[in-house]
């Protein structure tokens, strides 16, 4: 045995490793840390078996001892150098590339456009390409359609992914179906997973798309149907990130997979290009970031980006200043959204100051397929602050709000919310200016976002006229009506000269609801029309 012992111990740590490798499928690339585990683990069971085949001891002593007696001299097993050592030199390298030492690399880890203006870079709001429904209620839409399926809710899942994309001009969200289990693979392995959800971000409308041909290649896949051992084993030296599921303009399955280069050993990971997989036939193609098809919409992930906006915004200085003093040092704020524009998907963030106040001095936006991205100079109100103020609209309703979307209303930079129930619902539209985020109005959902920005713009040119008020006269009011209008009551009159009078009661709450036929009011508007709008009344 000893003759043979580390013969017998590379053959047994070969099929023992292989079968981890199957198991486990880590990169084999230098600079990913999965892969030095899986080194050091194969490592060990070689050191182990070789010490107890060629010493003829038992694994119980081994592991009590790792030191023997063999003829009066003392053996001892070297097993565990080489971990330390590789330890050592990983920690080694990887702290001469930290921050520490190149701030700067890790700035410019993205390019940010500074030199950008809002109005005339941000497509004024479309409605009817508006993302108004985020992941969670588009997952429960996406449930209750699988749930209506009785020949596939027993057999299939559906999987969490809802990847929003701009599917021939629709903002959707596309996930797949998995199989329910490894006996539901088993038994329909053959066939393959026979389709996907849709779910129009818009309009709410789901369907349940069937393929002809069935997904082979799934997450939930077994042995070498599995999609992340499939993709691994086509390129087992390429570290990959994430894996998207996306549908082309013909509306074919495609999972589309980061790969992703990194400095040292998972230091400043960059996405170097993606592998296309079609999962009904196995068929990948790699593609450098430059030569990614048009359909794609997801190269870089959102933490990939985030993570990178936030080096940017610390190192700018050096790595002393992110510590001590934090000149000029921002971050983003703790959540983000995506905006469809120019047939890309874009993730938003707002931008702040370091001290993480309420407020943001801009925001970002990064297009997800070139990672091309732009600052835009708006100082204004910070997401979660816009979010609590619309929920103060409403505050005896307990609803939640969505993280807001940013869009341009009006050519102002504006925050739009949805406000959900406990169920998920969207039972109200909210409508924030960044600048001033008091400026909110709320309208029930089920009269339409149009409706819902008519009320927020109607407010806000009321507020805008108040502020430029230069007349002022007293009338004699006459027939005096009410009207409800998105919530909020005005009230019209005439005057004993029979002119035409509007006002909204934010104007006056304490007069307006008292008024009579025949009472004085001194009142300030900006400008004669047909029927003036009153700015102010005075007490």
């Amino acid at each position: 045995m000893k003759k043979y012992g580390t013969l017998i111990s590379l053959v047994v740590t070969f099929l023992i490793g292989s079968l981890l490798y199957y198991l486990t499928f880590p990169a084999l690339n230098v600079t990913n840390m999965e892969f030095w585990i899986f080194a050091v683990v194969v490592y060990l069971i070689f050191g182990v078996l070789n010490t107890i085949l060629n010493l003829k001891i038992s694994l119980d002593d081994f592991v009590r001892n790792l030191q023997y007696k063999r003829k009066g001299k003392k053996v001892r097993s070297k097993l565990f150098l080489v971990i330390p050592v590789v330890a050592f030199i990983i920690i080694l390298v990887n702290f001469i590339l930290s921050p520490l030492f190149g701030a700067k690399s890790y700035y410019n880890r993205i390019l940010v456009d500074s030199s950008n203006d809002f109005t005339e870079e941000v497509m004024e709001a479309d409605f009817n390409k508006m993302p108004l429904l985020d992941r969670d209620s588009s997952e429960k839409i996406g449930d209750r359609t699988m749930g209506q399926m009785s020949d596939l809710v027993s057999q299939f899942d559906v999987s969490s992914q809802y990847t929003q994309i701009n599917y021939n001009n629709e903002i959707i969200r596309v996930t797949p179906l998995e199989y329910n289990g490894i006996v539901k693979w088993f038994t329909n392995r053959k066939k393959g997973v026979t389709g996907y959800i849709t779910v129009n971000s818009t309009s709410g409308e789901a369907k349940l798309v069937k393929l002809k041909k069935g997904m082979k290649y799934v997450s939930s896949g077994c042995f070498n149907d599995n999609l992340y051992r499939k993709l691994q084993f086509a390129y087992p030296t390429k570290n990959f990130e994430s894996v998207n599921f996306e549908i082309d303009n013909e509306g074919n399955p495609y999972y589309v997979a980061s790969v992703v280069k990194y400095v040292g050993v998972g230091l400043r990971r960059e996405v170097s290009g993606v592998v296309i997989l079609n999962p009904i036939n196995g068929k990948s193609k790699y593609y450098d970031v430059k030569d990614v098809p048009s359909w794609v919409d997801h190269v870089y992930e959102a933490d990939l980006i985030l993570e990178q906006i936030n080096d940017w915004g610390k190192y700018k200085n050096g790595f002393i200043n992110s510590l001590i003093g934090q000149r000029d040092v921002v971050q983003t704020t703790r959540g983000y959204n995506y905006l469809a524009q120019n047939d890309d998907i874009y993730l938003y963030t707002g931008i702040t100051s370091v001290l993480a106040d309420e407020s943001n001095i801009g925001f970002i936006l990064t297009n997800m397929r070139t990672k091309e991205t732009k600052f835009y100079d708006v100082a204004g109100a910070e997401e979660y602050s816009a979010m609590e103020s619309a929920k103060g609209q409403v505050q005896q309703m307990n609803y939640t709000s969505t993280f807001p979307l940013l869009i341009n209303l009006n050519n102002k930079p504006t925050y739009l919310i949805s406000l959900k129930d406990n169920a998920g619902l969207v039972k109200m539209y909210a409508f924030v200016d960044v600048v001033d985020y008091q400026k909110v109005v709320v309208t029930d959902s089920s009269k339409g976002i149009k409706k819902a920005a008519e009320a927020y713009l109607l407010e806000v040119s009321d507020e805008l006229e108040t502020n430029k008020t230069s007349l002022e006269k007293e009338i004699i009011v006459k027939n005096i009506t009410t009207a409800m209008i998105d919530g909020n009551t005005y009230y019209y009159f005439i005057d004993n000269e029979y002119k035409k009078y509007r006002v909204s009661i934010k104007v006056n709450r304490n007069k307006l609801p008292f008024l009579r036929d025949g009472d004085k009011l001194l009142v300030k508007y900006d400008k004669e029309q047909e029927v003036i709008n009153i700015t102010d009344i005075e007490d």
